[in-house]
């Protein structure tokens, strides 16, 4: 679909159109699915928290600058390699339980996201330094993954999140988990 995209993009810009962007979220989890409703108005539909939880990394996606979010559940069944990074152990809003996020990557080209495999390997260690509490090891690793793709935002979120903690250290029982606020 990302693939799709891009070249539709590019048609769209070649005619000086503006681009369309999308976020995918996937989770794996039991759902119900089925027609659901009244004998005047009837729908196909799924329902269960692995559909909400979907909804909320489709969300994400705009928060942290991606394309495709999936759930630990999914990035754990996956059988094939993919190209991915782990992003974030998050709290979505209407749930107690953390999980952690991770992004595709596969889809990128050298052309929309230069150096991409040095930036995971920085992006890597600054979330490794960050889950530590050393907000300035992991400053500097952020920093390096922005320098090679200034358009990573998700790189550009955690160095906000570091200058906040360097100058508003977290509490001694902080666990880095980050609780989302929105739908």
């Amino acid at each position: 679909m990302m693939k799709e995209l891009s070249a539709w993009n590019h048609d769209r810009r070649a005619n000086g159109k503006p681009e369309v962007h999308i976020g995918i979220g996937l989770n794996t989890d039991a759902v119900v699915a089925g027609n659901i409703g009244s004998k005047k108005r009837m729908d196909y539909t799924i329902i269960g928290d692995g559909v909400n939880l979907a909804s909320r990394l489709e969300s994400a996606c705009k928060t942290y600058g991606t394309q495709i979010l999936i759930s630990e559940f999914t990035f754990k069944a996956l059988k094939a390699t993919y190209t991915t990074r782990e992003l974030d152990v998050v709290v979505v809003k209407g749930k107690s339980e953390p999980v952690a996020i991770y992004e595709v990557m596969d889809h990128h080209t050298e052309e929309d996201y230069p150096h991409m495999m040095e930036a995971l390997r920085h992006f890597r260690e600054g979330l490794s330094q960050y889950r530590r509490s050393r907000f300035k090891e992991a400053l500097a690793a952020f920093r390096e993954v922005h320098a090679l793709n200034a358009a990573d935002k998700s790189a550009v979120l955690y160095i906000q999140r570091c200058e906040h903690f360097i100058s508003s250290p977290p509490a001694d029982d902080w666990n880095g988990v980050w609780i989302m606020e929105g739908k």
